[in-house]
C-alpha cells in the first residue's frame, strides 16, 4: 500500500471537524460569524491600525474577490469599517468597529479554549513536527502546481 493512500481523507476529515467545532461554538455563544469571517476579523484585530484589504487578501489564502465579499459582509454586520489610508488613497483601510471589538472580546477566549483543547496530549515537539509536515506538504503541492 502506498503511504499516501487516503491522506487527503484524513486532512479533509480533520478540517471538517475543526470547522464544525468552531461553528458550533460560535452558534452556542451567539457569535454571528462564518469561519472565513472569523479569519479576516482576527487578522484585522492583529494588524490593528495598519490593516489593509490588500494585506488581508495576501495573508488569508483566498482570492481578492472572495476576500472583498467577506469584508463587505463584515461591514454590513457592523463589525468592520472600510475607508482609505490618508497617505495612500489606493489602499482600503479596515478598522474594527466597537461592535466588532466587542465580538472579538467575546470570541477570542472561546477560540483560545478550543485551540488549547485541540493540542492536549500532543507534546511541543510533536506539534512542531506537525506544523513542519503541513508546511512541507504545502510546499510540495505548490511546486507541483508550478510545474503543471
Amino acid at each position: 500500500m502506498d503511504r499516501t493512500d487516503g491522506f487527503g481523507v484524513y486532512l479533509d476529515r480533520t478540517l471538517k471537524k475543526v470547522q464544525g467545532t468552531f461553528l458550533r461554538a460560535f452558534s452556542e455563544n451567539d457569535i454571528d460569524l462564518t469561519i472565513e469571517q472569523w479569519v479576516i476579523l482576527q487578522r484585522v484585530h492583529l494588524l490593528g491600525k495598519d490593516a489593509s484589504q490588500a494585506e488581508i487578501s495576501k495573508s488569508n489564502f483566498r482570492n481578492r474577490a472572495t476576500t472583498s465579499r467577506v469584508i463587505r459582509g463584515l461591514c454590513k454586520k457592523g463589525f468592520l469599517k472600510k475607508s482609505r489610508f490618508r497617505d495612500d488613497q489606493k489602499r482600503f483601510k479596515l478598522v474594527m468597529t466597537p461592535t466588532g471589538e466587542n465580538l472579538m472580546a467575546r470570541a477570542l477566549p472561546i477560540i483560545k479554549d478550543i485551540r488549547k483543547m485541540s493540542t492536549e496530549s500532543i507534546s511541543e515537539a510533536e506539534f512542531e513536527v506537525f506544523l513542519k509536515v503541513l508546511d512541507q506538504i504545502w510546499e510540495n503541492f505548490d511546486r507541483y502546481d508550478a510545474q503543471h
